[in-house]
């Protein structure tokens, strides 16, 4: 696949948009230094720090940040949750787990990386065990998405994207939420998220949970006023927020 056709797909979303928002995405993320509650700071993309903290936490129960890798947002997480609050923090990734445990170990005061346990399963797939759902009170799904600012960054993955990658990720991403809907507890918080341009893996997704599961949960739009809202959610785009981004965020509340 060419650069040419590459952007001509995010062309047929953007328009003329399109030529200003790949120039950004080409520079490096300007990264902030998070340090609340943690023992050292830790530089992520502001825009990742406002998805983590769109998560409504409860006073007290198990939380779970579904791909959790490489682990900044569960910093964010980690640093807000009371001593009651537990979090499970998963990555099917082995290889980006060790970098989630390294991150954890680094940053996270002892008193509270003790209430972090990492795992490693499917979180598309443990749904399917009748357990295991309604077992956590907020979930946060950081979705695998297209990521296109490293697609930019990387001659050989730019040559090797194709119009399928994003419909691809999307069934993925139906996959991931539909089960993170069924783990979540009556009350509580979801967020979905991605670093994905495309409404496909963002507004889409999400219309497919909100057509299957619409009467048992309400929309819950974040309270961040940076971005652009969506039908769903809201997208931070660098070229309107200073380099921040990109991310997708939609914030659901699971009726009782």
């Amino acid at each position: 696949m060419s650069n040419a056709e590459f952007d001509a797909y995010y062309t047929s979303i953007f328009g003329n948009r399109w030529g200003s928002l790949r120039a950004l995405l080409i520079e490096t993320n300007q990264a902030i230094a998070y340090n609340e509650g943690l023992q050292e700071p830790y530089f992520m993309d502001r825009a990742s720090v406002l998805a983590a903290q769109s998560l409504r936490i409860p006073e007290e129960g198990e939380l779970l940040d579904a791909c959790a890798a490489p682990g900044g947002k569960s910093l964010v997480i980690a640093s807000r949750m009371g001593t009651e609050v537990r979090l499970l923090s998963n990555e099917l990734s082995s290889d980006r787990r060790r970098r989630l445990v390294d991150v954890l170990n680094h940053h996270l005061p002892p008193s509270l990386r003790e209430r972090v346990t990492v795992s490693g399963f499917d979180a598309a797939a443990l749904a399917r065990r009748e357990t295991e759902r309604g077992r956590f009170r907020a979930i946060l799904l950081d979705a695998p998405c297209s990521s296109e600012r490293h697609v930019i960054a990387d001659p050989k993955a730019l040559a090797q994207w194709t119009r399928n990658r994003p419909r691809s990720l999307s069934q993925r991403q139906w996959a991931l939420l539909s089960s993170a809907f069924l783990l979540l507890a009556p009350g509580g918080s979801l967020v979905y998220a991605t670093c994905a341009l495309s409404p496909e893996e963002n507004d889409e997704v999400v219309r497919r949970l909100m057509k299957k599961y619409g009467p048992q949960l309400t929309l819950d739009r974040p309270d961040f006023t940076e971005g652009e809202e969506t039908e769903f959610g809201k997208h931070i785009l660098p070229d309107t927020t200073g380099g921040m981004g990109p991310m997708y965020v939609a914030r659901f509340i699971k009726l009782e």
